[in-house]
């Protein structure tokens, strides 16, 4: 009997700790890691999400650039960030599924194993955007150029294993182009250089070229997904190509093994922050759709992206 008591008591304990532990959390300001330069699009839009995640939260959501390795750096912080629910991410799918396939001894994380999804918060589709004074009018007319001038045809990208790294090596294994894809740090240098003249073009998140495609200084060719207010741009399959031109989603994260009172409190809290008619307004100003996805469903559709670029990366020879 006194056995039972004593079990009793310990299981009303530990219940009574769950509760005070929901109850008190947040109990002080949450840090938010954006694995990206200060001043990208997705860093904009993700300091939007931030602020609205505050005011359903209560407390300050601070937002950390650390940026590198294609957004390895500031993964694996979250990675490895204390399990208590004061630190969470925003990486993208370069982060999580892209960098471990094609460059896997210089991935520290395993993005499944080391990661809790907490839910979707925004895509933009990926967009080839050309200078105005390159010597082609479109994709056709680029690749055709490429074969004839190998090497000439240089696309910059926001740094090695990001996704537009990867829409370049597709672009190459579909076609034959023989583009040279030109890691910079960061969108905005890559951007520069395209609209200087010193490389081709850019394959980049179209909330970072919107406003260059609008005022004519690059030229979109090529989209991962329709976007409604450039329909001229074509996708892949409208070209003919099977396989379609990764886009860029980006969500919420934190470490794996955090109490699951938090993501009680977290999960709710992401999915109010980011559904509200003014995020998704504000979004659309930066071409990035404000888009939400319980764990489950991000869980799904980053493993079915997991299988989709290892079976592209085989077969062109970028994964062995």
């Amino acid at each position: 009997m006194t056995r039972l008591i004593v079990r009793a008591l310990g299981c009303a304990l530990l219940f009574l700790s769950a509760q005070l532990w929901a109850q008190s959390y947040p109990s002080r300001p949450i840090d938010l890691i954006i694995p990206l330069a200060a001043g990208d699009a997705t860093d904009i839009a993700g300091r939007a999400m931030g602020e609205m995640l505050a005011r359903e939260l209560k407390v300050p959501v601070v937002p950390q650039n650390k940026p590198g390795a294609g957004g390895g750096l500031g993964t694996d912080q979250v990675a490895k960030a204390p399990k208590d629910g004061y630190t969470i991410g925003l990486p993208n799918n370069a982060a999580l599924v892209v960098r471990a396939l094609v460059d896997p001894t210089g991935t520290n994380y395993d993005a499944f194993k080391d990661l809790t999804p907490l839910g979707l918060a925004m895509r933009s589709p990926s967009i080839l955007a050309v200078g105005a004074e390159a010597p082609f009018r479109n994709f056709r007319d680029m690749v055709e150029y490429a074969k004839k001038n190998p090497g000439k045809v240089r696309i910059g990208t926001a740094g090695a294993g990001t996704v537009g790294d990867f829409c370049i090596q597709t672009i190459n294994f579909l076609t034959g182009a023989g583009l040279v894809s030109v890691p910079f740090k960061g969108a905005t240098p890559a951007i520069t250089a395209a609209r200087g003249g010193h490389i081709e073009g850019v394959v980049l998140a179209l909330g970072a070229l919107r406003t260059h495609i609008d005022s004519g200084a690059l030229r979109g060719i090529v989209i991962s997904s329709k976007w409604k207010d450039l329909p001229g741009i074509p996708t892949m399959q409208e070209l003919g190509f099977k396989d379609p031109l990764f886009g860029i989603w980006t969500a919420f994260y934190a470490p794996a093994g955090i109490p699951d009172e938090v993501t009680r409190v977290l999960v709710p809290a992401i999915q109010r922050a980011v559904s509200t008619p003014e995020m998704s307004a504000q979004m659309q100003k930066f071409g990035i759709s404000a888009e939400y996805l319980p764990p489950d469903k991000l869980l799904a559709e980053m493993k079915d992206e997991h299988e989709r670029v290892l079976r592209i990366g085989k077969a062109a020879g970028l994964i062995k």
